[in-house]
């Protein structure tokens, strides 16, 4: 599980699981924003909201208003034999339509800029723009059509679908409150009607087909019906809105965004409702335990791992059961990558930086194993180089014991419960062979795995199954770092194979004789929190900003 800053910090409506880096349209709206207050306005929900469906209907009317341009141009040459009058009329109205088509255009390339956040007036700004401007090449074309019908055919037009096509886009696309909505819906089902009084007193051509037509009333009473329809749909289409903000809360905390999806559930960044406080939350639904008594156990091993008070163990904040039967415990938020989105990115670590991200893990398992909790699962996505206080590279270790479900029989990152627990590409022999039950040499072994990974990119033991990799893990020797990376150092190449050792007794037998081995490497010293605040500033400013 990995709570990363700049996964949260660059938004899109589809939820990529945790692993997968941050997608395209991910970057086109931050995928959260905490929300000052957790209020019915939804001010930041709405905001995003906002944005991305002013993007679609931008999108809509343009395609629609260019198809349209599209069949005007082919029919351009007919204007040849109107009135001069119509004429002139018909050619105003293609300028008219393709400042239409090129505005929307522009606004839609604005919303789809991934990197800058737009305040909520500058939305606004653009909803008037996207429906002011084409309700106001509407009352151009209503005009248009209306004396075209009246001096050629002796008719008059019905101007009902066109102005309906905009009023239910607007109410189905753009997030309101019902009675803004009433205003501006009110406007646009007014104006089709005071547009044809202004036509029918201004042409005498209109006048006297309008005397023979009693259509005026029709128009109204659409009108009418459309302004009602839109208006009801808003107001349940906010309801439900609404509803399923409320249904996010889960006790004090308030759900904001899906930051992450695994076996056995979903974590979500959310909000402490009274302090503020951000914190993900890591909901375990009942059908997803293969197991009876899974739940029972995670909710113990919760408790356990709730005792831990070390500064580098992620720290759990509360945990509990909802109605439903759905598990979820509360950690805190932490800015900042994984080791394995780390090297993913960055490639792999100097040795300095590896020593000093390690001991800090050892550090962590110290006060674990004392009190006889053994993490089982320890891999590079397990550990977060994180941002805390002010320092940057604080080594978080993550999910002690809480393995997950198994999701194929081939899956490179084996978890099951009760039986194999853990990654295979870094769990030790003895435990993915189900020898016997996993000590605390075991979590040595898949550090020393770990570092392994940091140092050369790559795990120890590579296969393109899990049943490959355990077979190698029981009977292959491990191919020394050095001959991956040359520049890996001497001292520390031998405290990793040591650690990988197949026998648990020929590895280093607890985390202070690990630490105390990294500490002995000429490397150790090499790299300092003003090292790791360089390096987070120069090279990956997003961490920086959200550090303030």
């Amino acid at each position: 599980m990995a709570y990363s800053s700049q996964r949260v910090l660059q938004l899109s409506p589809d939820e990529p699981t945790l692993d997968a880096p941050p997608s395209a349209a991910e970057a086109a709206c931050p995928k959260v924003q905490l929300v000052e207050g957790s209020g019915p306005c939804l001010t930041s929900q709405t905001e995003c909201l906002l944005r991305i469906r002013l993007r679609a209907a931008a999108m809509v009317l343009f395609l629609g208003s260019a198809a349209f341009l599209i069949l005007r141009l082919l029919s351009l040459g007919d204007a040849a034999g109107l009135a001069p009058i119509l004429a002139a009329e018909e050619r105003l109205v293609v300028w008219f339509h393709l400042a239409h088509c090129a505005v929307l255009a522009l606004v839609t390339l604005v919303l789809w800029r991934g990197c800058q956040r737009l305040s909520m007036r500058q939305l606004r700004l653009a909803e008037l723009i996207i429906f002011g401007w084409t309700g106001v090449f509407m009352l151009r074309l209503q005009h248009a059509s209306t004396l075209h019908s009246a001096m050629v055919y002796g008719v008059m037009p019905d101007p009902v679908a066109m102005w309906f096509s905009l009023i239910f886009t607007y109410a189905i696309f753009i997030p309101n409150a019902w009675r803004r909505a009433a205003v501006i819906l009110g406007v646009m089902a007014v104006a089709p009607i005071a547009w044809r009084l202004i036509d029918v007193y201004s042409y005498d051509q209109i006048a006297a087909v309008a005397r023979n037509f009693h259509r005026f009333d029709n128009l109204v009473v659409m009108m009418a019906l459309g302004y009602g329809a839109s208006l009801w749909g808003t107001q349940m289409i906010g309801t439900l809105r609404r509803e399923a903000y409320e249904a996010r809360q889960l006790g004090q905390y308030r759900l904001r965004h899906l930051i992450g999806a695994g076996g056995m559930g979903e974590v979500y960044l959310a909000e402490h409702q009274l302090l503020k406080r951000p914190c993900a939350i890591k909901l375990i639904r009942p059908n997803k335990a293969n197991d009876p008594t899974a739940l029972a156990r995670f909710e113990r091993e919760v408790r356990a791992t709730a005792t831990l008070s070390h500064w580098n163990t992620v720290e759990i904040f509360d945990y509990g059961r909802t109605d439903d039967g759905t598990f979820y415990y509360v950690m805190e938020y932490l800015p900042g990558l994984s080791l394995a989105d780390l090297v993913e990115r960055y490639g792999p670590m100097p040795a300095d930086r590896v020593i000093y991200l390690l001991r800090q893990v050892c550090d962590a398992l110290r006060e674990a194993h004392a009190i006889g909790l053994v993490h089982r699962d320890i891999k590079p996505g397990n550990i977060f180089a994180a941002q805390r206080g002010g320092v940057y590279d604080v080594a978080k270790l993550l999910d002690f014991g809480l393995a997950k479900p198994l999701a194929s029989g081939d899956s490179l990152q084996l978890t099951q419960d009760g039986a194999i627990t853990g990654s295979p590409l870094f769990m030790s022999p003895e435990q993915a062979l189900g020898e016997r039950e996993p000590d605390a040499r075991g979590d040595i072994y898949a550090l020393g795995a770990v570092a392994y990974f940091l140092l050369t990119g790559q795990p120890p033991f590579q296969g393109s199954t899990a049943v490959q990799v355990i077979v190698a893990l029981a009977r292959e020797e491990v191919v020394p770092p050095s001959q991956v990376r040359p520049d890996v150092p001497a001292d520390l190449e031998q405290v990793v194979l040591r650690s990988l050792n197949k026998r648990p007794d020929d590895r280093f037998q607890d985390a202070v004789a690990l630490s105390e081995a990294l500490a002995d490497c000429a490397a150790a010293g090499g790299w300092s929190r003003d090292h790791a605040a360089r390096w987070w500033r120069q090279t990956d400013d997003t961490l920086a900003a959200v550090a303030g």
